[in-house]
């Protein structure tokens, strides 16, 4: 494989531009001079001019009243600027004049490099020609392409260049020539005209930088490796299965990371399948499952990780199998890796009679129970009773799980609009979220016993722990416990998280999305817990099978040894 350094051309030919002995340059810079007003028309009123207040008779920008003094400070003027216009010049045509050089050896350099990656390429072919005769011939078409497209962009450039030149120099000359005029007027007229033309001259709107490059080692070839692989062309085996590595898979926020390996490498392996499904038995997947087995395809490295992932299950059976382009191996050993979350229901026998409950779903009802509360009112005579034990709440149950909540015991009633949860917490750490309607008058979320009584509200007795949004009338955010009150002094979420480690006696809120600590209560649970919700005049919607975040674990160790709330 041979390569080359591109001619550097830039800094071998430094051409010199001529400049009048009778001329003094000054400094390089933008020119700016005045110019008279013609007959009639005010100071300024001329196309390009910046208005100017008019002088005073005899000043040599006055209308009328010229005299010799002001035509020979006027024509000092113009000479000086005449001056710095022909430095400015001649700077930009060597700079031209440079460039044109630097793009003549370019295109020189683009016929020399395309001749011999052109060359390279008919060497690896000869060895190749009969297999490989039309992908040669594509890729010396493509060098030719190359090589014409930016010769035609050189050329463009060069001929742009060649006539901005000689643009430069007709009005470098002239401007000499301006310069030994004796007449006012004319002197006038023809500053004026060099400096319109300068403003448009091409030699100033020219980029000196080359469009494209005469670097052409991005088509050289190299067929050795290709002709190892062709000497060793055989028909393709069927992989092996792979092995799955349990010291690097994870289970964490949610997601499983699962990685695998090859016994023995395998060049021909074009992508790997993953399939995996949930169960609730441990150890190998057994021959009969509920779950069917679901699939992800097209994996082209040796790890994956499952995101979004809701753990209503406590395991999941992976197996991995490798393809190539013609067929597919057997299947790895399956492995079952344990998801442990918090999954729990709604218990729909502990609801208020307003309150609807469909699985994790709670919306408010005004209509509930309303009939039976006239049916007691006649009975009793009491303007306000507990609510009976079959209650007309339209509740939709899982047939899959049994209620634990309250034991028998009458539904909320009466002002507290809560449902608890079916699921006793007492040890470890859990986490779940609940996202509630921004337009309910009232929300809470948090803990309580499952003695909570049924006229009790969430955080009015010590015998549960919330977090309470009121949208009624004042809008206010607060924890609450023990009819104790902490106003929060931060923005409410649409989502919360709930993060209770039971051995730790940390209750602790979140926002779900952000992770931002909204709240901890540091308390001695004396009993199990249940998930407990309320909302009036609104729906919320939780979310269960979470793990714990890693990131609400890390902020829990972090303020352990700070109490967060003031709050018995």
């Amino acid at each position: 494989m041979r390569s080359w350094t591109p001619l550097s051309a830039a800094s071998t030919w430094q051409p010199r531009v001529a400049v009048s002995p009778a001329v003094t340059c000054s400094s390089a810079g933008t020119w700016i001079t005045r110019r008279a007003p013609a007959v009639g028309t005010a100071p300024g009123s001329g196309r390009g001019a910046t208005p100017e207040p008019r002088g005073p008779p005899g000043h040599p920008w006055a209308g009328g009243g010229d005299t010799a003094g002001s035509v020979t400070s006027c024509q000092g003027a113009g000479q000086e600027s005449l001056r710095k216009i022909i430095t400015t010049l001649a700077v930009k045509n060597e700079e031209i004049q440079n460039f044109i050089y630097s793009l003549k050896q370019m295109i020189q350099n683009v016929e020399t490099n395309s001749a011999r990656a052109q060359q390279d390429l008919e060497a690896e072919f000869q060895s190749l020609y009969t297999l490989l005769d039309e992908l040669k011939e594509d890729m010396v078409m493509k060098i030719k392409q190359e090589r014409a497209s930016r010769t035609y962009e050189l050329q463009a450039q060069l001929v742009a260049c060649s006539k901005a030149l000689e643009s430069s120099e007709e009005l470098l000359e002239a401007a000499n020539q301006a310069l030994g005029t004796a007449n006012h007027h004319d002197f006038s007229q023809a500053a004026k005209q060099i400096k319109d033309s300068v403003t448009m001259a091409p030699a100033f709107r020219l980029s000196l930088k080359a469009k494209v490059s005469d670097n052409m080692s991005h088509l050289m070839v190299d067929f050795a490796q290709e002709r190892r692989l062709l000497q060793a062309l055989t028909f393709l085996p069927v992989p092996s299965a792979p092995e799955i590595d349990l010291a690097e898979s994870l289970v964490a926020d949610n997601c499983v990371t699962l990685a695998w390996r090859m016994p023995d490498e395998d060049s021909k392996i074009d992508h790997y399948v993953l399939e995996y499904r949930r169960t609730n038995f441990e150890g190998p997947p057994r021959a009969k499952e509920d779950q069917p087995w679901m699939v992800i395809e097209g994996i082209k490295g040796t790890e994956y990780t499952l995101t979004g992932l809701k753990f209503d299950m406590k395991y999941m059976n992976f197996r991995v199998r490798a393809c190539n382009k013609a067929v597919a191996g057997e299947f790895s050993e399956p492995v079952t890796l344990e998801t442990r979350a918090f999954m729990f229901r709604l218990d729909a026998s502990t609801c208020h009679q307003n309150l609807r409950v469909e699985e994790l779903s709670v919306e408010w009802d005004a209509t509930g129970g309303k009939v039976q509360d006239v049916k007691a009112r006649e009975k009793d005579g009491k303007g306000r009773t507990a609510s009976p034990a079959n209650s007309p709440a339209r509740v939709v149950q899982s047939p899959k799980r049994m209620s634990l909540g309250r034991g028998g015991r009458d539904r909320f009633t009466a002002e507290s609009y809560t449902v608890l949860g079916d699921t006793l917490i007492d040890g470890d750490e859990h986490y779940w979220e609940v996202r509630y309607d921004r337009d309910s008058k009232a929300f809470g979320v948090g803990v309580a016993y499952r003695s909570l009584g049924k006229f009790d509200q969430l955080g009015k007795t010590s015998a549960s722990w919330c977090l309470h949004l009121n949208n009624w009338l004042q809008v206010s955010f607060s924890a609450k416990h023990n009819n104790k009150a902490k106003a929060l002094d931060v923005p409410v979420p649409d989502c919360i998280g709930v993060h209770c480690n039971f051995h730790e006696g940390f209750l602790s809120f979140y926002n779900a999305r952000t992770k931002q600590l909204l709240h901890t209560f540091k308390a001695k649970f004396s009993q199990p817990v249940l998930p407990a919700f309320m909302v009036w005049c609104g729906s919320f919607q939780v979310t269960s099978g979470l793990q714990v975040p890693s990131a609400v674990r890390c902020l829990q160790k972090r303020n352990s040894t700070a109490s967060s709330s003031s709050l018995p």
